[in-house]
C-alpha cells in the first residue's frame, strides 16, 4: 500500500496567508506546506483540499483513479471544488467499516475533539491509521491485537494522541510515525526534526510517497538526556515535552513541599498544570532504587536540587565538617547516582541548571554550590546519550 501525502500542513497552509511571524516568514521551498491531504493507492483520497489536482501532478500522482473521498474534519472557509470526475465527499459514521472494491477496507475512528479517524487496512494487509488535527483516538483501553504500520498524526499538536496509541499497543516500535497538519507552533527544518525525533516520529515534504509497512530509519529515542539551562531558560518545559508522547511517565520532583513557601507552593502547581494526566508524580532524592528498576520513562527534576539535598546531609556548608568527610560523602554519592546512570535501562530525561556561566558567589557556601553543580553535571552528561543546553528557550545540541 502506497501512500502520497499531497499537503502535511494545517488546513490554513504553511506559511499562513497574511500572517507575519518567524516560523511563517521562513517556511519556503521544501518547509512550505499546503493542506494535509492523503491519496491511498491512486484510489482512496483522505481529504479534498484546495488545489488537490495541482499537488497530485506534482507529485506525479493523478486524481483520475480515485473512487472514494473521505473527509476527516470539517471545512472552514470557501467551498472546496471537488474536481471533475471525483465522487462526492463524504465521511463515514464513527466505528463504521467501509469496504472499496479496490480491496481497501477503511473503518472510521472516534476522536476526542470532533472530527473522524480513519484506520485503512489495504488488500495486502498493511494497515495504516490517518487522525485529524488536533484530534486523538477516544476509547482506546484494551490493547490492539496489533500495531499500525504507518500513523500519520498531529504529533506536534497533539502528543497525547501518539501517547494514547502507544498505551493501547496500536503504535509500536517498528511504527513509522510521521507528522501532519502542521502549523506555525515550531520553526521548520532543524527544529521541528529535532523535536519530533525525541517523540519517535519524523516528517517528510509535500509529494512524499510512503510504502506502509516498508523500513523508515529514524532517529532512535535517547535512553538518557540530560538537559541544562538558567533560570527560566524553558529546561523544564523542553524536558516536559521530549515525554509528552510517551504514556505514564514518572515525575521525579527532587525539591519537596517546602510547607509554607508560598513562591515554592506556586512554581510547583505551575510544572504540575503543563503535565498530562497520565503521568505519576513522586517526590524523592532517592534516585538510584528508581533507576534500578524497570518501569517507564523517569523525568527528575532537578539534579541541582538533588545536590542540595546530598551537600546537607554531608554538613557540606560548614568547613570543618567538609574538610573532615563531607567532601569525600558528596564524592560517593555523585559516583553512585552516575553509576545507576550508566546501569539503569529505563529512559530517563534529568534537568538541571547551568549556574557556573554567571556571576561568581559572594558567599564561599555559593561558590562551593557552583562548583560541586558543576562537577555534577559534567558526571551526569558523561553517562547520557543527549545533553541539550536551553538558552531564552532555544534548545541547542550539545552532544547526541
Amino acid at each position: 500500500m502506497e501512500v502520497t501525502l499531497l499537503g502535511t500542513g494545517t488546513p490554513a497552509g504553511l506559511p499562513r496567508p497574511d500572517c507575519p511571524c518567524a516560523v511563517c516568514a521562513t517556511a519556503l521551498g521544501p518547509d512550505a506546506r499546503a493542506a494535509t491531504a492523503l491519496l491511498v493507492d491512486g484510489t482512496l483520497l483522505l481529504d479534498l483540499t484546495p488545489g488537490a489536482a495541482l499537488a497530485a501532478a506534482r507529485s506525479g500522482r493523478s486524481l483520475g483513479g480515485v473512487r472514494q473521498v473521505l473527509l476527516s474534519h470539517p471545512h472552514h472557509g470557501p467551498a472546496v471544488e471537488v474536481p471533475a470526475g471525483l465522487p462526492q465527499p463524504g465521511r463515514v459514521p464513527d466505528g463504521r467499516e467501509l469496504a472499496l472494491l479496490t480491496g481497501h477496507r477503511v473503518r472510521a475512528v472516534a476522536m476526542d475533539a470532533g472530527g473522524t479517524g480513519y484506520a485503512v487496512t489495504g488488500p495486502d494487509g498493511q494497515r495504516l491509521l490517518y487522525l485529524p488535527p488536533g484530534g486523538a483516538p477516544a476509547g482506546l483501553e484494551a490493547a490492539t491485537a496489533e500495531s499500525y504500520q504507518l500513523v500519520l498524526a498531529d504529533v506536534v499538536g497533539r502528543p497525547d494522541a501518539l501517547a494514547r496509541l502507544r498505551a493501547a499497543g496500536a503504535a509500536g516500535p517498528a511504527t513509522d510515525v510521521v507528522a501532519v497538519h502542521l502549523d506555525h507552533d515550531v520553526p521548520q527544518g532543524a527544529e521541528l526534526r529535532r523535536r519530533l525525533a525525541a517523540a519517535g516520529a519524523r516528517v517528510v515534504p509535500d509529494g512524499t510517497t510512503l510504502v506502509v509497512g516498508a523500513y523508515e530509519e529514524v532517529p532512535d529515542v535517547p535512553r538518557r538526556t540530560l538537559v541544562l539551562g538558567g533560570a527560566r531558560s524553558g529546561k523544564s518545559v523542553e524536558a516536559e515535552r521530549r515525554l509528552e508522547a510517551f504514556p505514564e511517565v514518572l515525575y521525579v520532583a527532587t525539591g519537596g513541599a517546602r510547607g509554607g513557601d508560598t513562591e515554592w507552593a506556586a512554581r510547583v502547581a505551575t510544572h504540575r498544570e503543563r503535565r498530562p494526566d497520565s503521568w505519576r508524580t513522586t517526590e524523592t532524592t532517592d534516585l538510584e532504587p528508581l533507576l534500578a528498576e524497570d518501569g517507564p520513562p523517569l523525568l527528575i527534576d532537578c539534579l541541582s536540587l538533588w545536590l542540595t539535598d546530598a551537600m546537607d546531609a554531608v554538613g557540606a556548608w560548614d568547613d570543618a565538617e567538609w574538610a573532615g568527610g563531607g567532601e569525600k560523602a558528596l564524592r560517593e554519592r555523585v559516583r553512585e547516582l552516575t553509576a545507576a546512570v550508566r546501569a539503569t535501562r529505563r529512559t530517563v530525561v534529568a534537568v538541571s541548571n547551568e549556574v557556573g556561566s554567571g556571576i561568581v558567589p559572594a558567599t564561599a557556601s555559593g561558590r562551593r554550590y557552583r562548583d560541586e553543580l558543576g562537577r555534577l553535571n559534567a558526571a551526569f552528561a558523561g553517562e547520557c546519550e543527549q545533553v541539550l543546553l536551553v538558552v531564552a528557550g532555544q534548545a541547542l545540541i550539545l552532544r547526541g
